[in-house]
C-alpha cells in the first residue's frame, strides 16, 4: 500500500511502534476508528506500543485511566512522558536540587515520586520548570516571572515545545505557547525537554532492547513528533487527524511516510504483510 505521497510503505517488520496520543490515537476523549485493531494487530505480530507524549499535565496513572476507559490495553511501562523524562533530567544534572515548578499537580505529584524537591512559592531555588498547565493562573505566571526576573542564574526548563494541543472544537495553548507569554515577560526562553529531542525515543529504544531499524514514530506534528524521530534515526510515519496539514509535512522535516490516520496505517501493515 502507498502512502499520500505515493511511497511504497514498508512497515511489517518494525516491532516497536513509539505513538504520539493527542491527535493520533484519539481526540481528547473520542478514540480514532481503527486504534483498538491497529494496538491489537501490533501486539498479535510480536511487537510493542509505547505511548510517548510531551503532554505533562497528566501522569502515567492518569493516562493509564484514561486509555483504560477508551478500551485500549495498556500498563505503566507503556508509557513515556515528557515528566518521566523531566524527572530523568532533574535527577542526572541536578541531583538534590531545589526546583520551582509551574505545572498541574499532576505533575508536581510526579516529580515528588521521583524524588525531586518541588517548591511552589517565590523563594530561592536551583531550577525553574514549566510544563503545560491546564491549571495555570495569573498568580501562577506572577511567580514564575518574578523567580526568572530575581534570580538571573536559575535554570529553566520547559517539558515540551508544543504551541497548542488539540480538543474536540479545535486547540488550546500548550506549554511552547506559554513559554512565549514568559518570555515577553522576563526575556527568558526555556531549554525543552521532550519532542523534539530525541532523548525519549532512545531511552525508550535501551529500555526495551530494540534497534533504530526495528522502531518506528507516529505522531501528528512535524515540529515534535517526526523531528524527534528523525534526530533519533528512526522510520517516521506522519498523521493528518490532528495538527499538521499536508502542507506543514511538506515544508518538514518529512516523515517516511505520511498517511490520513491510524487505520489507514493499521492497512498499510495488514497489506504489506499479506
Amino acid at each position: 500500500m502507498k502512502d499520500y505521497f505515493g511511497r511504497e510503505a514498508h512497515l511489517s517488520e518494525k516491532k516497536l511502534w513509539l505513538l504520539d496520543m493527542d491527535g493520533t490515537i484519539y481526540m481528547e476523549n473520542r478514540i480514532f476508528d481503527g486504534t483498538l485493531e491497529f494496538l491489537s494487530l501490533i501486539r498479535a505480530r510480536g511487537g510493542r506500543y509505547v505511548f510517548i507524549t510531551n503532554n505533562s499535565s497528566k501522569s502515567v496513572e492518569d493516562y493509564l485511566t484514561k486509555v483504560r476507559n477508551m478500551g485500549i490495553p495498556a500498563g505503566e511501562e507503556d508509557f513515556f512522558t515528557s515528566a518521566q523524562a523531566a524527572v530523568q533530567l532533574l535527577q542526572s544534572r541536578f541531583p538534590g536540587a531545589r526546583v520551582y515548578c509551574q505545572g498541574t499537580a499532576s505533575l508536581v505529584e510526579e516529580l515528588r515520586q521521583g524524588g525531586i524537591d518541588v517548591r511552589l512559592d517565590v523563594e530561592p531555588v536551583d531550577v525553574v520548570l514549566t510544563g503545560f498547565d491546564l491549571e495555570l493562573t495569573s498568580e501562577k505566571l506572577r511567580r514564575t516571572c518574578q523567580i526568572l526576573t530575581e534570580q538571573k542564574n536559575v535554570a529553566y526548563y520547559a517539558t515540551n515545545p508544543d504551541l497548542v494541543c488539540p480538543v474536540s472544537f479545535g486547540y488550546v495553548p500548550d506549554c511552547g505557547s506559554m513559554s512565549v507569554m514568559i518570555r515577553n515577560a522576563t526575556g527568558r526562553d526555556p531549554v525543552f525537554i521532550g519532542k523534539p529531542e530525541p532523548t525519549m525515543i532512545r531511552i525508550v529504544m535501551d529500555r526495551f532492547g530494540y534497534t533504530p531499524e526495528q522502531t518506528v514514530v507516529v505522531g501528528d506534528r512535524v515540529y515534535t513528533d517526526i523531528a524527534a524521530g528523525v534526530n533519533a534515526g528512526v522510520t517516521t510515519i506522519g498523521v493528518l487527524s490532528g495538527e499538521a496539514t499536508v502542507e506543514d509535512f511538506k515544508v518538514g522535516p518529512c516523515p517516511s511516510y505520511l498517511f490520513s490516520d491510524i487505520k489507514e496505517i493499521l492497512c498499510a501493515i495488514q497489506t504489506t504483510a499479506s
